[in-house]
């Protein structure tokens, strides 16, 4: 029979009210409030790091590849390039590569009676995969591709429709800024409108036809923008990206969407300090927290410990008695932690109970992203660094005298 083991369990579980008791119920609680609060900022950062990096990543795919020319602007009108046999064999092949769209773009204006508004067109192909996308579609359709020609419909976002009154089926006057000559008119019927959630382009981006863009830059039938590229798995992009780039011809060029626009995935990695900080004031909080309760349930049972020493436990064992108590807090902790986090989680992401305002965060609702590492991470450093610092107490035990310690009170 494991003696320090039964006496830990007897203190810990001790039916009647006592301080021992009120303590230990103190520790666990303290503790599983740190455990829920680290899986929780887990959860929630990295669902806000990854559904807006999907947002961008559904609006301009994960690789653009394109003529090969340094320094160029993410949004910015792209050099015409013909398309290539070798490139497309290229991406292709990749067995990490999902879908393949030619696109380009063009700056313009929207015009409607109620204002006016400058876009950036950004011209798809027919047969373009718009399922990326079809989460983010508020009314209507996306634009129909006809055999010959070019489509006369559009999409536009929310936000444009709303500040142009527009509504889908209306017509709209599109002004083509040209950089030789007067600027060109079409005119264009709204198909759908979406809504991405970013600002910055919701108000920017609307999606045409890119046959009407070759024929307003005077393009050949064969010649684009660039191809816009989706990978399997988007931590694997800047991997994929690195391979396509070795293998494309000497005038194509790939760049990751994270290369293309740094300023908002440099915000979204900015999250990870956050993370770190919370879960080092959590770990801190909760050791602290068991630290304190140790000693105070050390003093508590003074007398005890006395006892023991005198009736000739070994030091180490009485020591035990108190590391069986800072496990038992730990890992009651964690279980209780573990499952109020969870729940959250699960609630979350059935109900969406949490909402935020849009045009602070981009999302409308919190969104919880968890992944099982995650909860070993945490759940394997708490009780690591609980247990490491469960020794400071029970120095206390080994310096206690027990002729001392039976007459303390």
């Amino acid at each position: 029979m494991n003696v320090a083991a039964f006496i830990a369990r007897r203190v810990a579980f001790n039916r009647e009210r006592s301080f021992s008791r009120f303590i230990i119920r103190l520790a666990i609680t303290a503790t599983a409030i740190s455990v829920a609060a680290m899986l929780l900022t887990l959860a929630f950062t990295k669902g806000f790091q990854y559904t807006i990096a999907q947002k961008v990543f559904s609006l301009w795919g994960h690789i653009h590849v394109q003529y090969a020319t340094p320094n160029r602007a993410a949004i910015a009108e792209e050099l015409p390039i013909s398309a290539n046999d070798t490139v497309w064999r290229v991406l292709r092949h990749n067995k990490d590569v999902q879908s393949i769209g030619a696109y380009a773009t063009k700056n313009a204006v929207l015009r409607s009676s109620e204002g006016i508004e400058g876009i950036l067109l950004k011209g798809v192909e027919k047969g373009y995969d718009f399922s990326h996308m079809d989460g983010f579609l508020r009314k209507g359709r996306w634009i129909h591709f006809p055999d010959s020609g070019y489509s006369s419909e559009i999409n536009i976002s929310e936000p444009m429709a709303s500040h142009l009154k527009l509504k889908v089926g209306d017509k709209v006057l599109i002004y083509f800024i040209q950089q030789e000559g007067a600027p060109r008119v079409r005119s264009l019927s709204v198909a759908g409108i979406f809504k991405i959630g970013i600002e910055d382009y919701d108000m920017l981006i609307a999606i045409g036809d890119l046959r009407l863009i070759q024929r307003l830059n005077n393009w050949g039938p064969d010649q684009i923008g660039g191809y816009e590229v989706f990978v399997n798995d988007y931590r694997k992009a800047d991997t994929v990206n690195s391979v396509i780039y070795d293998q494309l011809p000497q005038t194509w060029s790939s760049r990751s969407i994270e290369e293309l626009y740094p300023n908002i995935f440099d915000w979204l990695n900015l999250q990870d300090n956050t993370i770190l900080i919370v879960l080092i004031i959590m770990i801190v909080i909760a050791t602290l927290n068991l630290v304190t309760c140790l000693i105070i349930l050390v003093l508590e049972r003074t007398r005890m410990i006395g006892i023991l020493k005198a009736v000739g436990a070994p030091t180490f064992q009485v020591q035990q008695i108190f590391l069986y108590q800072g496990a038992i807090i730990t890992l009651f902790g964690m279980v209780i932690g573990n499952a109020f986090g969870l729940l959250i989680c699960w609630l979350q992401d059935k109900y969406g109970f949490i909402k935020l305002p849009e045009d602070a965060y981009f999302i409308s609702k919190a969104v919880v992203k968890l992944e099982w590492w995650h909860v070993v991470l945490v759940n394997a450093g708490t009780f690591l660094i609980c247990f490491l610092i469960l020794m400071i107490p029970t120095l206390v035990v080994r310096r206690m005298q027990p002729a001392r310690a039976i007459q303390f009170r």
